[in-house]
């Protein structure tokens, strides 16, 4: 990929956590439709299908002898188990990705992150979203009416659990208002994006501001 000086770039990994309800998979659609340079990466995922989801957009959906099968076969970057279902990130394409400067976005849990910062340190940012309360995490798991309220009080002890692996991650936002929240992930990624790391261009192109002098 070619930027706007015409340097070639590796892609970044950008990883966004969260408590479920804390509000990552809202900021990560904001994020998806504000920025074409970054797409979303599809998991492989042993849970329903919920209402609204579509096979290969939102998740590869297979059972769990398929989904052991794969993880065997060291198909995966990361896999996970996350409320009795397994999640797992498909290596291929998202390699592919990154090699031709595309970004890739995760939505994924601190276990798929520790797995991923594991296996390339260098391609990952983290960025774990905390909610603004105890209580307002509550009411937006109860609002999203996604979960049976046996689900949501579920999901709200695990949350303690969850917010207890936030030093582990590169950035932190406290998710109160979306707007300010996007803006401060598309900033993350920006400053990524300019990390000389990630140009692996630049050799020849100094070197070319040195020969044209």
């Amino acid at each position: 990929m070619v930027d706007d000086l015409m340097l070639e770039r590796r892609g970044v990994m950008l990883v966004l956590s969260s408590p479920s309800g804390a509000g990552k998979t809202t900021i990560a659609r904001e994020l998806l439709s504000r920025d074409d340079k970054i797409s979303m990466s599809v998991s492989t995922t042993t849970r329903p299908k919920r209402p609204g989801e579509v096979s290969g957009v939102d998740y590869h959906f297979v059972d769990k002898t398929e989904f052991n099968i794969k993880r065997n076969q060291q198909e995966f970057l990361e896999s996970a188990k996350v409320f009795d279902n397994y999640y797992g990130t498909p290596a291929e394409p998202v390699m592919a990705a990154l090699a031709e400067g595309m970004d890739i976005l995760f939505d994924i849990d601190w276990q798929g992150t520790q797995q991923l910062a594991e296996k390339a340190p260098d391609d990952v940012v983290s960025v774990f979203i905390l909610p603004p309360s105890h209580s307002e995490l509550e009411r937006r798991l109860n609002r999203r009416a996604q979960d049976t309220p046996e689900e949501v009080a579920r999901r709200m002890s695990k949350a303690a659990s969850e917010l207890s692996h936030y030093a582990e991650y590169d950035y932190i936002i406290i998710n109160n208002l979306l707007g300010e929240s996007v803006m401060r992930v598309m900033s993350i990624l920006t400053a990524e994006r300019l990390k000389r790391r990630r140009a692996v261009g630049m050799s020849n192109f100094v070197k070319r501001l040195c020969e044209d002098g």
